[in-house]
């Protein structure tokens, strides 16, 4: 790679950073392009020559986070050198730490879901295929642990979203867990280590996997 295409590259990146935080903490409609150019340090006509519209930016954030997302969990769940109960824990872990690295994308995802809902379209083309590659794969193999009698037989979709819901509250609703938990632990991040452990429990006691 040339110097012109590090630079290129360099400029991509700082851009898409940006805008990561504008759309984070603005959403769609409050984020505007000219402060994201400002943040990225280009001016307003690179960042369109780079990106075109709002909504190209848009799709890329979101394109980038959902795929990103499904490789961390695909790396996991769907490694079929592990055994089940090893890939369902490092699902649930994964997948937890990643939205920790993240605890802006739930709030940022529901709130673009309720306030523009033409948004969901985008998101489902995007995470369509690796739910699909993912559940059938998992679906397949519980059915023949459960047959076996390793595993109790459980609908896969109801699992993801089990796991969803687990790992993605603690941060939806940080400010309400935190003022019920009170002085409990040292820390909020204490407390999302504890909860990251009693999830992954939760799931396979769920699966009845020991």
């Amino acid at each position: 790679m040339n110097k012109e295409q590090n630079q290129s590259q360099d400029t991509e990146t700082r851009i898409l950073q940006a805008a990561e935080k504008e759309f984070f903490e603005k959403g769609y409609a409050g984020a505007r392009t000219a402060s994201i150019a400002e943040a990225a340090g280009v001016t307003h006509a690179m960042l369109h020559y780079y990106f075109r519209t709002k909504d190209k930016l848009f799709e890329r954030i979101v394109s980038e986070k959902i795929n990103m997302l499904g490789d961390i969990i695909l790396s996991a769940i769907g490694d079929e050198n592990l055994p089940l109960e090893e890939r369902i824990r490092q699902g649930v872990e994964r997948h937890f730490d990643f939205i920790s690295a993240n605890r802006d994308l739930p709030k940022f995802i529901v709130n673009e879901v309720l306030t523009r809902p033409e948004h969901i379209e985008i998101m489902k083309q995007n995470a369509l295929h690796i739910v699909n590659k993912l559940l059938n794969n998992l679906q397949h193999e519980i059915d023949e642990d459960a047959a076996k009698g390793l595993c109790r037989k459980v609908d896969a979709r109801m699992l993801l979203i089990d796991i969803v819901s687990l790992n993605v509250f603690p941060f939806m609703a940080a400010p309400i867990v935190y003022g019920a938990i009170g002085n409990a632990y040292e820390s909020y991040d204490e407390f999302l280590a504890i909860r990251k452990k009693e999830n992954i429990e939760t799931i396979l006691n769920k699966l009845k996997i020991h």
